[in-house]
């Protein structure tokens, strides 16, 4: 059976549940034991009702099959998703409608006519008063069933709606005019369970009265629905405002959990929210442990390719660490902060991984390269930009990727791969390009020894705003000299 027909069968069987509960169940014992009725008067009450239920059924079927179109056109033709989801969503308060509407006026009206037709014509010996208490009671009975059908509905179309978020490429959306707050829910309710039977009862025993005491008793009457009212409504609050504290919190929690801020809930509550709280806890300190796991996962990651790349060569091993370190220092100066800094840290351990994809013989050649062993070395930017692409980074890595490309563009447009200038050249590639230009000039090599740091700090100076970024390059000498001293002219290297 397919899950519309099914929602059909269920609501067939909510429609006459309710309605056996409310119409047949409440209005007809309201009816028949409130008045005194001969046996031919009764079986006269009961043709009114069954004509009249019999126009209740038609309006509402017409209405409901006009509401369940859009679902229709989802589960046979799956056209509409949108506009599915929010009519599943808005069903509930659609079935409210068609129990006020058609199935409210569809039965009474015609019952009121019938009904005046029977007294004018001595068929019911019924005051015409009588038929204003009627509508009293219907209208009381109607919202009962409105009730009713309104949670009953509520359940009866969840299973729906999963496979209609399923089959749409988009995140589908609600609008307002399909959703009712907790707060009305539980006004309305608390409303109705607790006037429902005291007004259908004042309204019974108002029958009964003689036409002499109709003043005194409707004052009585009127206090008590008024009394009761207050307290309905004052309990209703108190009841919410209980139940929306822990709702509150608990969508604010999850607001910073979506905002990558893992807080625990304080739990102080004894009820079913005291295991909601646990739950939301439970599921906070997951999350902390598979994100401490993921880091040191990517740890251990750009530890085994600084190593790798530390292996092959070892007149630069160290230069991926001091490289990081300097990058590091950099950024903190230009304001650099948090999960950004982060970033860059990982960027400058793997700004050579691309050197893994050069042959050894080039990389390793002891002595000057050819201009076209010089091409080849060029690449590894590429290269290892390719590497990083195909492992598939998550979304907040990606920007790693920006270091390992760009760190041999120059400020002037000069520089290799894209030939990148000013601005254009990514931060991570302008900030690393300082720190790995320094450590090579300041590290040895087979073809030549490392420079002085007067030879290399010159160089920078030279190279502002032509080969690097003047900010990055006034900021690594400040640091540099912070941290070393100003007088530092030896041959520098961290090894040495």
């Amino acid at each position: 059976m397919s899950l519309l027909k099914q929602f059909h069968k269920r609501m067939l069987i909510n429609y006459i549940s309710g309605s056996m509960i409310a119409v047949f169940g409440v209005g007809s014992v309201f009816i028949f034991h409130t008045l005194t009725l001969s046996g031919s008067e009764v079986l006269v009450l009961l043709g009114i009702m069954v004509i009249s239920g019999s126009v209740m059924i038609s309006l509402e079927l017409w209405m409901y099959l006009r509401d369940i179109r859009p679902l229709k056109q989802f589960f046979f033709a799956g056209e509409r998703p949108q506009e599915a989801f929010i009519r599943a969503h808005s069903f509930p308060l659609l079935t409210v409608r068609r129990i006020l509407g058609p199935h409210l006026f569809g039965l009474s009206i015609p019952a009121t006519g019938l009904a005046l037709t029977a007294i004018y014509t001595e068929h019911l010996s019924l005051p015409y008063v009588y038929v204003g208490y009627a509508w009293m009671g219907a209208l009381l009975i109607a919202a009962l069933h409105a009730m009713i059908e309104y949670f009953l509905t509520s359940r009866a179309i969840q299973p729906l709606i999963g496979p209609i978020m399923q089959a749409s490429a988009t995140k589908l959306k609600l609008d307002g005019a399909a959703l009712m707050s907790m707060k009305w829910k539980l006004l309305l309710s608390m409303l109705l369970i607790a006037l429902f039977p005291i007004a259908l009862f004042l309204l019974a025993g108002q029958i009964r009265e003689t036409a002499t005491g109709t003043a005194a008793y409707w004052n009585w009457a009127s206090l008590i629905i008024f009394v009761i009212l207050f307290l309905s409504i004052a309990g209703a609050i108190v009841l919410y405002r209980n139940m929306e504290q822990p709702i509150v919190e608990l969508r604010h929690n999850l607001e910073q959990v979506q905002q990558g801020q893992f807080e625990e809930m304080e739990n102080y509550y004894s009820d079913e929210f005291a295991t909601l709280t646990d739950g939301f806890n439970a599921m906070v300190q997951g999350i902390k442990a598979r994100d401490a796991e993921n880091e040191r996962l990517l740890e251990s990651f750009f530890t085994v390719f600084a190593a790798t790349l530390d292996a092959r060569d070892s007149y630069t091993a160290g230069h991926t660490s001091r490289v990081a370190d300097y990058s590091t220092q950099i950024a903190i100066r230009a304001g650099l902060t948090g999960d950004h800094l982060d970033l860059l840290r990982k960027s400058a351990l793997l700004h050579d991984i691309g050197k893994i994809g050069i042959p050894d013989a080039v990389l390793l050649k002891d002595g000057r390269l050819t201009d076209e062993e010089f091409a080849t070395i060029k690449k590894h930017p590429v290269i290892g930009a390719m590497i990083l692409e195909k492992v598939n980074l998550p979304e907040h890595l990606v920007p790693l990727l920006d270091g390992v490309r760009h760190h041999h563009e120059r400020f002037d447009g000069n520089g290799y791969p894209d030939g990148l200038s000013g601005s254009a050249i990514p931060e991570f590639g302008r900030i690393i390009a300082v720190a790995d230009a320094f450590d090579a000039m300041t590290s040895n090599r087979p073809y030549r020894d490392a420079m002085p740091y007067a030879k290399a700090r010159d160089i920078l100076i030279n190279g502002r705003g032509t080969q690097w970024d003047a900010a990055y390059v006034d900021q690594f000498l400040d640091f540099y000299e912070e941290r070393f001293g100003k007088t530092r002219d030896q041959k520098s290297s961290l090894n040495g």
